[in-house]
């Protein structure tokens, strides 16, 4: 096992979230030496980290005041400094660091004789099998994803048609109030989301098209929302697409395909399979249905209709993380991966039609962890 280094703060960074399962919101160093866990941080966090399992050090062990004797700037001590101590102390001369380590304290340490080597795949596997707590935080936030569709299809079920308009209670129906029902909800929940997707129309052919403005009847709508557990740091994730109208028969015929392609795949997904197989099952589904996928599309082919995504990707610390059910997938998958399964059909200047259930891996198959219906009408 080799020696490990993390410089970061536990909100923004997954890796050190995923090590360090409580809130720090400043950066502090996280180190694993011959497999014991060190932390070096200011004193204010010594105590909560140490709760934790970890030999806790303030950075007054590593010449802190020595340092602000010296009247070297706070910045420089904090992120240069006391890291190459800590280094020094713990003996640490070879590490294995995120690729998202910090390019200025990874210049410093390496000029001082540390040799760090970034390694997404080593991070990025110890997060993919679940732990209980973070299980337990998908779940809590799923529920709100659900709750949360639940109040935008009420909004979309209850608009009213009025001279080739929408509108709810004498407003427009537009992108922005639904995502404002749709915050409500998550609040209500406890849960945090920085945006989600609200598309329509031709909107909705646009990748991750946020969308906004009016809805007009008989026009594709979808929801694509991802919410934050606060508590573990881990996000759902679940599309569904209606219409408020009636549906052409293009889209109807997208919804029926991307229905059956969502069952197959989920039957499919199971440990030990590799994500690439059950995105190709999906593509030859939607190739014989004469869909464009990459499977058919020339080299240095941009798709812009048919299937133009992957299936699916981990979820957990991040929103999009380990494993990639697609192209370049990343290998089989384990008992324990969280992943979504999403299969979309798109036409460029018309829109489109994606559902995305949110699953846990197991042996013998998945558990599906979304509990929502998938009606294309409101």
């Amino acid at each position: 096992m080799p020696d490990v280094l993390i410089f970061a703060d536990s909100v923004i960074s997954p890796e050190m979230r995923h090590e360090v399962p409580i809130l720090v919101p400043d950066p502090f160093l996280y180190a694993e030496k011959d497999g014991k866990r060190y932390s070096v941080s200011t004193a204010f966090e010594v105590s909560r980290l140490a709760e934790i399992g970890i030999d806790a050090h303030p950075w007054e062990d590593f010449g802190y005041d020595e340092l602000i004797d010296q009247g070297l700037p706070r910045d420089e001590i904090t992120w240069l400094h006391l890291n190459l101590n800590a280094c020094r102390e713990l003996g640490i001369d070879v590490a294995t660091v995120p690729r998202s380590f910090p390019l200025s304290t990874a210049d410093h340490l390496r000029a001082n004789g540390v040799t760090l080597n970034p390694d997404y795949t080593f991070f990025a596997d110890r997060r993919r099998v679940k732990n209980e707590a973070e299980l337990e935080g998908i779940r809590r936030a799923q529920k709100a994803a659900e709750a949360g569709m639940g109040a935008a299809k009420e909004i979309l079920g209850s608009a009213e048609r009025s001279n080739g308009t929408l509108t709810v209670e004498g407003k427009p129906l537009t992108a922005e109030l639904v995502k404002a029902e749709i915050r409500r909800v998550f609040n209500e929940h406890g849960m945090t989301s920085d945006d989600f997707i609200v598309s329509h129309g031709a909107q909705t052919a646009i990748g991750h098209e946020l969308g906004f403005g009016p809805i007009a009847p008989d026009e594709p709508v979808v929801i694509d929302v991802w919410p934050k557990d606060p508590e573990s740091g881990c996000y759902a994730d679940m599309t569904r697409t209606y219409v408020v109208g009636t549906p052409s028969e293009e889209l109807t015929e997208y919804h029926r395909l991307v229905k059956e392609a969502l069952d197959r795949s989920l039957e499919a997904t199971k440990a030990g399979v590799p994500g690439v197989d059950v995105y190709n099952l999906v593509c030859e589904l939607f190739e014989s249905a004469g869909q464009k996928t990459s499977l058919s599309k020339q080299p240095g082919e941009v798709l812009n209709s048919g299937f133009v995504h992957g299936l699916g990707h981990g979820v957990g610390l991040e929103v999009h993380e380990a494993p990639t059910l697609g192209r370049g997938g990343s290998g089989k998958l384990l008992a324990g991966d969280v992943v979504t399964l999403e299969p979309g059909l798109y036409r460029a200047g018309y829109g489109g039609c994606r559902l995305e259930d949110l699953v846990v891996v197991t042996e013998d198959g998945a558990e599906n962890l979304t509990d929502f219906p998938y009606d294309l009408e409101p």
